[in-house]
């Protein structure tokens, strides 16, 4: 009998899981949340209708996100600025000065903003976890939502799959 239950309960922790998860990837994405770029500009998501849209959770002190980055950069740089936009959202409990320090020792091609306030993690549904990316449609709804490294082949995969 109680295999029976167990099976039961894995049954309806499954139909959960898949329903939330169907109404998360439906689920529209915070397009119009302000956020003002490291060189001081003032974007939001919604300034790249039309385009795939990643939004990459990160910090200097996260030893995966230093090392998804260089894909992100060359998954940009082939895909162009006419297909990709890419935000990279660093935490706001990274160090300004080390941010400064990596954006010159590896220039970025895109949108780079301090989440200094946590306002835009907190927006995305609470991210604490680094790195963590949100891959939005030229509609911006939620493609996908990666927690973990994202490789440059899934990227530019997903990316031309939605063209």
């Amino acid at each position: 009998m109680q295999v029976g239950i167990k099976i039961a309960l894995a049954a309806v922790v499954a139909v959960g899981v898949a329903a939330w998860l169907y109404v998360s990837q439906a689920a529209p994405m915070p397009t119009a949340q302000a956020m003002t770029t490291l060189a001081g500009k003032n974007i939001k998501i919604d300034d790249f209708k039309g385009k795939v849209v990643l939004v990459n959770f990160w910090a200097t002190s996260c030893s995966g996100c230093m090392a998804e980055m260089p894909g992100l950069v060359k998954a940009q740089n082939a895909l162009g600025k006419d297909k990709l936009a890419t935000i990279a959202v660093a935490m706001s409990y990274d160090n300004p000065e080390y941010i400064q320090n990596y954006l010159a020792k590896v220039p970025l091609p895109f949108e780079v903003v301090h989440d200094q306030s946590g306002e835009i993690a907190k927006a995305f549904g609470e991210v604490q976890l680094t790195p963590t990316s949100y891959i939005l449609g030229k509609d911006g709804r939620l493609m996908k939502k990666i927690v973990g490294e994202l490789s440059e082949a899934e990227l530019v995969q997903l990316v031309n799959n939605a063209s």
